[in-house]
């Protein structure tokens, strides 16, 4: 019997994740947002070099355009390694995670819980509000995907060491 409950949660993940792939998906024919993505990304020799020891070294160090977010910008310095100029590339890694944000956040609301359903309801909204698209689809927003891998890891840790009592929570 247990068994057969087992494959439930696995289920439902794998469908909150399709959910929130075909809700943020077509952010990957996007261009590049005219805003401020030049100012963080497109026109930015550090960014656009890709991974080199003085680019690290600059997004450790920069303080350009009033902001100072190092995971940020060597995000964006890996982006450009691995996909060059190609907008799509940078949007695919903002669509990784915020599935990623989307599986952790179901994890730790159900591990807490222990209520299969409505952790998938609350994940599901999570998944596809409208409130996620400027996040995901607007490449100088990643801060806000790469914070919620942070936020949603950490709560998922804190909900394995309430309920296995491995550590005082």
């Amino acid at each position: 019997m247990r068994a057969q409950k087992t494959w439930k949660p696995w289920a439902i993940a794998f469908l909150l994740g399709a959910a929130a792939l075909a809700a943020h998906g077509p952010a990957l024919s996007n261009d590049f947002v005219a805003f401020d993505d030049p100012d963080y990304v497109r026109s930015v020799p550090q960014v656009m070099s890709g991974l080199r020891a003085q680019n690290v070294l600059w997004a450790f160090t920069s303080f350009e355009v009033a902001n100072w977010f190092p995971v940020t910008r060597l995000s964006w310095i890996l982006d450009a390694e691995l996909f060059g100029r190609d907008p799509a590339g940078f949007h695919a890694t903002s669509i990784a995670l915020h599935v990623f944000n989307v599986l952790l956040f179901f994890a730790a609301i159900f591990r807490l819980t222990r209520d299969l359903w409505p952790s998938a309801f609350v994940a599901a909204v999570f998944a596809v509000h409208p409130l996620h698209v400027e996040s995901v689809a607007w490449v100088t927003e990643r801060k806000d995907v790469l914070a919620g891998v942070f936020w949603w890891a950490a709560t998922w840790l804190h909900a394995v060491a309430v309920r296995d009592g491995s550590r005082a929570a």
